[in-house]
């Protein structure tokens, strides 16, 4: 029996658990790499089943202020995409490493590189899975058969603006899972989650079996409460993002509190079961 892909078998464990999957997000290099390298393992020990990686671009079209700052930051640096790299290459294949690593990547960084190049440095880094948020449907089908010959899943986004045609040829060309916009417009914290999710989940439900994961707008263990019941895995980003304005002038406090937030966000997925 063949040994399924590393971010399959964390739906799988998840589900037999009748539970959905916390994936936080961090940003590369923000303040620089050293910290990503000390915060990636905080992540997971604080309840991360899979880690999103953001991969700073200077035009990040889908991302709000707070993650724009941090990709700002970042790129203020001269960060290199091979330092990136290196850095969750050294992360990933440590001895107690386990969590499996996603890239959010700009399509830009990914053509610039060249898509087997960066496919296979990806892959040699530790990343299981592309999030690309940029990238159309109608131009996707290189990157998909790249990604299915070196068995990294692809996930391309939904939102409630996609037509139910589109939706079906985007959900035909990811793996892994669907990543699945809770709200139109960018990134950033929220104070509630809109009404038409749960319908937007219902109809995808009716073109894939798999994983649903929820993302944009998610900020506090309310919301996770409330997702875990529709969602396949809840995706954090901007509310993590923040705590790394202070990072240069406090490291250790900084960690401290990814853990102490990641700890509180993750909690009501372990308290209480996915409906799902």
């Amino acid at each position: 029996m063949s040994t399924p892909h590393p971010i399959d078998a964390v739906f799988q464990r998840l589900r037999a658990q009748h539970r959905a999957a916390f994936i936080p997000f961090l940003t590369a290099g923000d303040p620089d790499l050293a910290f990503t390298a000390e915060a990636l393992p905080v992540l997971a020990q604080a309840g991360a089943d899979l880690i999103e990686v953001g991969f700073p671009f200077s035009d990040p079209i889908a991302d709000g202020p707070v993650i724009q700052a941090s990709y700002s930051r970042a790129l203020q640096r001269q960060l290199k995409l091979t330092h990136v790299f290196e850095t969750l290459q050294a992360v990933a294949h440590s001895a107690d490493w386990s969590t499996p690593l996603l890239a959010m990547a700009s399509y830009s960084l990914i053509y610039r590189k060249g898509i087997k190049p960066f496919v296979a440095a990806a892959q040699q880094a530790g990343i299981y899975g592309l999030i690309v948020p940029d990238l159309p449907a109608e131009e996707a089908q290189e990157l998909a058969e790249v990604c299915r010959e070196q068995d990294c899943k692809l996930i391309l986004l939904v939102t409630p603006t996609t037509t139910p045609k589109r939706a079906e040829r985007i959900v035909r060309l990811c793996s892994g899972f669907v990543y699945v916009v809770s709200v139109v417009g960018i990134t950033g914290s929220r104070e509630q989650l809109p009404a038409g999710l749960r319908a937007l989940l219902t109809r995808l439900r009716t073109l894939t079996d798999l994983p649903l994961c929820v993302g944009f707008g998610v900020s506090k263990p309310e919301h996770v409460q409330e997702l875990a019941e529709v969602a396949d895995g809840i995706i954090v980003g901007s509310t993590l993002v923040r705590l790394l304005e202070g990072a240069t002038l406090d490291r250790t406090g900084t960690l401290q509190a990814l853990r102490s937030w990641v700890c509180q966000l993750s909690q009501p997925l372990h308290a209480r079961p996915s409906l799902t």
